[in-house]
């Protein structure tokens, strides 16, 4: 045998570090799970489970990222929306974008990650981009179906023009990065427990120091998860008769919303604010009243899956766009409306 010639089983035992690298090679699928105040939102299970559809469609695994203070217990349980593995970095912070683009970069170096997902959510809208300038991949964002594969060539639909409309990217990089617009997968939780890891990789220092960081959500229901939202305009006349809409979104376990009139005068908080201006969301049932349905609201929520409208004026532009609509006073039909939810409620 020539001298530069050796056996499979001396190459294997004088290079044992290369098939080791030769096993990791297997394609996988990340997901950056955010992870702010230790908790893990229904954005990121979406996530996973959308992580797992594409992975099922190209005989890969799925690994999810994350960081904090999560619980192990609550890593573990990813395995039961489709995760296979989770890696945790336990000493960055939500506020260190910075080491949070290079902790994802090395992961999927690490993972040997053909695509990389996110939510399209306040970290994701950061962290995407940054990820796909830094390793060269196609990024398309606020994506909304699984998508289709040929080849190396993937194809995304997402929402154009305000919601009007759907557009179909191509992405034929080697790597891909997507984010998930929220309430675009539904969630099914099956069996299964993932494998923790430890992920703590050398990471550069970051070059924005964040001084003060203020939540603007409320108490409740995130609006960006709500799959139930009750909202109100300037036909309540003010602030002090919000009782009626908050009264119903109770009974229905909805959260609460409002236009951007009513957040300008202040009657309801900012981060109550949907339209194109505000929070765009996705839920089952938009239940809007008092609301004359601008086209800069209308951009916001024309993704619900059903839209009711409760006017007083039947010539108000947001019928039109409506799935039910009721021609009537909102004091008189949001009470009516909470007597007839609990009615059903308690008879179920």
């Amino acid at each position: 045998m020539p001298k530069t010639w050796m056996s499979w089983s001396a190459y294997y035992t004088t290079k044992p570090k290369l098939f080791k690298n030769l096993k990791n090679l297997k394609m996988s699928i990340l997901v950056f799970v955010d992870a702010r105040g230790g908790q893990i939102a229904k954005a990121g299970l979406e996530a996973i489970v959308y992580g797992k559809k594409i992975a099922d469609k190209m005989s890969a695994s799925v690994t999810v990222l994350t960081y904090g203070s999560v619980s192990n217990d609550t890593l573990e349980g990813l395995g039961r929306y489709g995760a296979s593995k989770v890696l945790i970095n336990k000493s960055i912070t939500e506020d260190q974008d910075d080491a949070l683009t290079s902790l994802v970069a090395e992961a999927t170096q690490t993972e040997n990650a053909s695509v990389i997902i996110f939510s399209f959510d306040p970290a994701g809208k950061v962290l995407a981009p940054r990820l796909s300038a830094r390793i060269g991949a196609g990024l398309v964002a606020g994506v909304i179906s699984v998508p289709e594969i040929d080849g190396n060539s993937m194809t995304v639909t997402k929402n154009v023009f305000s919601g009007k409309a759907f557009a179909k990217y191509e992405i034929s990089t080697e790597k891909k990065v997507l984010s998930l617009l929220p309430n675009s997968i539904q969630v099914n939780e099956g069996e299964g427990t993932a494998e923790v890891e430890e992920f703590s990789p050398s990471l550069p220092d970051n070059r924005i120091r964040v001084k003060e960081l203020k939540p603007l959500g409320g108490e409740g229901i995130p609006l960006p998860e709500a799959e139930l939202v009750v909202s109100a305009g300037r036909g309540l006349k003010g602030p002090e008769n919000w009782g009626i809409v908050e009264e119903l979104a109770e009974s229905l376990g909805a959260a609460t919303a409002c236009s951007r009139p009513v957040s300008d005068m202040d009657w309801r908080p900012h981060h109550e604010h949907v339209g194109q201006t505000g929070i765009a969301i996705r839920p089952n049932l938009y239940i809007a009243a008092g609301i004359s349905g601008a086209i800069q609201h209308l951009a916001g929520v024309n993704g619900s899956k059903t839209i009711v409208v409760i006017n007083t004026d039947p010539e108000a532009p947001f019928f039109k766009a409506a799935d039910y609509g009721v021609v009537g006073d909102a004091f008189e039909v949001l009470p009516r409306l909470k007597e007839a939810v609990e009615k059903f409620n308690a008879a179920n």
